[in-house]
């Protein structure tokens, strides 16, 4: 699964920019990467576990601005097209998941 996070946070003011910089931080320390400015992914292994960090986000999120959080299967994810300057890139590919035995 791959949790993508979109948002618009306003930053007026010095406790807005602040507040949306504090946002950012703590959605990075949660495993979320940059995509693109104020959209951020996250990989999970399963569901439940996209699920959880769902739920991270709406507590992270500041009192004004919008947020939006959308799951997607890794299959809906390959799909993706992304270009750099009109050249195709290679494809995101997901995290690698630690196993301990």
């Amino acid at each position: 699964m791959w949790v993508l996070l979109f948002f618009d946070l306003p930053s007026v003011s010095k406790k807005e920019r602040k507040e949306a910089a504090l946002f950012r931080k703590r959605i990075m320390g949660d495993g979320f990467t940059m995509f693109q400015f104020s959209m951020y992914i996250r990989h999970c292994a399963t569901e439940a576990n996209a699920e959880v960090h769902v739920r991270r986000v709406v507590a992270l999120q500041p009192p004004r601005g919008k947020v939006g959080v959308f799951t997607i299967t890794d299959r809906q994810f390959e799909q993706i097209k992304i270009f750099v300057d009109r050249r195709l890139q290679p494809p995101i590919a997901p995290y690698q998941q630690l196993e301990f035995l």
